[in-house]
């Protein structure tokens, strides 16, 4: 029952924030307009789709890791059981704040609008003073040495290249 308790929270949490940052507020800014500008603009959209592409399977697997590993949700008035080290997160601390910036990017590029940079950047801005004002101090004081372990094994932004096998640390 908590698996399915946590799966509801996780979606409706999904909906909630990356969906309002990463959609909605994107679509409030641009309307979805393509704009073209400069000749020839075809490939950097093709690699916007991938790179959104890429965002939005991150981000899946993010939120499926804190429902099967962490027996909760990320949304903090619903926390895990368990701090979610596996997965993509044997790479980075923090994918999916990375998967939301970069599906911002990569709308950016679709779209041709710059206003979506500089919207990216401020999320990004955002989110590094969140994670390390807020969410940090609060995983610390919740897991202790666990959290301090990962903590110093695994970068917060720029990915691992190889994944920490770290002690504890569940499978792929």
């Amino acid at each position: 029952m908590r698996r399915t308790r946590a799966a509801i929270g996780t979606v409706v949490f999904f909906c909630a924030a990356p969906g309002v940052v990463a959609g909605l507020a994107p679509w409030w800014l641009t309307d979805w307009e393509m704009l073209e500008p400069f000749p020839h603009y075809t490939p950097v959209r093709s690699i916007g789709a991938v790179i959104l592409a890429g965002a939005v399977a991150f981000l899946v697997h993010s939120f499926v890791r804190f429902v099967v590993e962490g027996l909760g949700t990320p949304a903090p008035v619903a926390p895990t059981a368990h701090l979610v080290v596996g997965g993509v997160y044997r790479f980075v601390r923090n994918p999916m704040y990375l998967a939301v910036v970069s599906a911002i990017l990569g709308q950016a590029m679709i779209l041709g609008q710059g206003v979506l940079l500089w919207y990216g950047a401020a999320i990004a801005l955002l989110q590094a003073a969140f994670v390390r004002l807020h969410e940090e101090p609060g995983l610390r004081r919740r897991y202790g040495a666990e959290y301090d372990a990962y903590r110093d094994a695994v970068p917060a932004w720029v990915p691992r290249l190889r994944p920490w096998s770290g002690a504890g640390s569940p499978p792929a």
